[in-house]
């Protein structure tokens, strides 16, 4: 069988987080389109969507449209160090803390929107996805 880096647990996480928060998502859209009168042309721009949509309900499609922004940086950084060998210890540790971290923050902003709640927990999990950026260029530089 082939061994697999452990630092890819953490990414196959956030991934599958990701599917669950779009889950979420649609199911929290598609229950208030009947009650808005929303038809599926209006949501042609999302943008336009997002103002008909309650504040409750945006939250999620907010929070999901996140994890497809600054994770692809954790998801590069995470293969880059499985590939050069530096997907244990330290980097592991911070792969699991960026992945949590950004998990209670799906969680916050979907549920309670607590923007300073957010903010500490973007600006923690920033911190570790930059050391895992840092470790890498080395090994990958010198």
């Amino acid at each position: 069988m082939l061994q697999h880096s452990p630092i890819l647990t953490p990414v196959i996480i956030l991934v599958l987080w990701t599917f669950v928060m779009m889950t979420w998502m649609a199911i929290s859209r598609f229950s208030v389109f009947p009650k808005l009168k929303i038809k599926p042309k209006d949501g042609q721009r999302t943008s336009e969507l997002a103002l008909k949509m309650p504040a409750k309900t945006q939250w999620k499609a907010d929070n999901y449209n996140h994890l497809l922004e600054q994770p692809t940086l954790f998801y590069a950084t995470a293969i880059i160090l499985a590939l050069v060998g530096g997907d244990s210890g330290l980097n592991l540790s911070l792969a699991w803390a960026y992945v949590c971290g950004r998990i209670l923050h799906s969680l916050v902003q979907a549920t309670v929107n607590n923007v300073l709640v957010r903010l500490t927990l973007f600006f923690l999990t920033s911190i570790a996805l930059f050391i895992m950026t840092i470790n890498a260029a080395i090994l990958l530089i010198g």
